[in-house]
């Protein structure tokens, strides 16, 4: 009688920790969610592709690209991954995009913008006549997809004014990773993380942006979850991992402790506060958090 083989390891890695002001050590925000044969980006913020090569993945390897929402800080390397990906392919291989209403206006947009380069690549590369392919999955909250064997639902999340914007629950083996993008906490986000083993969400420092002189910057303290509100978040919704990302403002060298530390006071569970390239799995065969 053969053995019966156990679920792989879920990894969740974060690709870009950064936010719109740069930084040399953080690229945008972005998420890989590996999960059996699924390849997931989350999101495809400046320097998506350098990373996602960092993480031992082209983007000829996803098998899709997910957005939260349309900000342009979380889209601006979509031309990027788009066309890495069609120089890659050797014939008319779609890259499968999901993402809110008006993510097809968005794909559409770039595609044009692309339009020029596609023509001098094809006018220089006989064997490249394929044209730049994009599929694109509007959705709303309460779709549920199959994407390469993972469930992927989409539930509602609160980033006001902007909308509509969309969080992820990725589920395969048993194994399950709620990702709020941006937002502050609602009852979508709620659903999207009960029992998650890991949640990963864009936090902020409310102590260091309320310090900031311009009120312009003081303003995204308006439509951000705070640390402390996903921590509490996590605990609410007994999550198992809490994986924070997109900091505001980043991290800075050795302050990490502190960032730990305000989370823990809401959190009972593991916190892994990391910048690019941090990564965590569950399931079968884990590894140990590497940052």
């Amino acid at each position: 009688m053969s053995a019966v083989r156990s679920p792989p390891a879920t990894r969740v890695t974060l690709l870009g920790t950064g936010s719109p002001l740069p930084t040399a050590q953080h690229a945008g925000p972005a998420t890989l969610v590996q999960v059996g044969e699924a390849v997931l980006l989350v999101d495809c913020g400046r320097a998506v592709v350098m990373r996602l090569a960092a993480a031992g993945v082209l983007p000829v390897g996803l098998s899709a690209v997910l957005l939260t929402h349309l900000h342009s800080d979380h889209i601006t390397d979509l031309n990027d991954v788009i066309t890495t990906h069609w120089v890659m392919t050797s014939g008319p291989v779609p890259l499968r995009v999901i993402g809110p209403p008006g993510t097809q206006l968005v794909v559409d947009g770039v595609l044009a913008m692309l339009a020029l380069d596609q023509g001098y690549r094809q006018a220089h590369h006989a064997d490249l006549r394929h044209p730049m392919t994009v599929a694109v999955t509007e959705v709303e909250p309460g779709d549920v997809l199959s994407v390469s064997g993972a469930r992927v639902i989409v539930g509602a999340t609160d980033h006001r004014p902007v909308a509509p914007t969309v969080g992820y629950r990725v589920e395969y083996g048993g194994a399950a990773v709620a990702l709020g993008g941006d937002g502050v906490p609602c009852p979508g986000l709620d659903e999207l993380c009960a029992g998650a083993d890991v949640y990963v969400q864009t936090v902020m420092r409310a102590d260091l942006i309320g310090q900031v002189q311009s009120p312009r910057l003081r303003e995204i303290l308006t439509y951000h979850s705070t640390i402390e509100q996903a921590a509490q978040m996590a605990e609410r919704a007994g999550v198992r991992i809490f994986l924070p990302t997109h900091f505001l403002p980043a991290i800075a060298p050795g302050d990490e402790d502190t960032w730990h530390k305000l989370a823990a006071a809401h959190f009972s569970g593991e916190i892994v506060i990391g910048g690019d390239l941090t990564a965590v799995s569950v399931g079968q065969d884990a590894d140990p958090p590497a940052a």
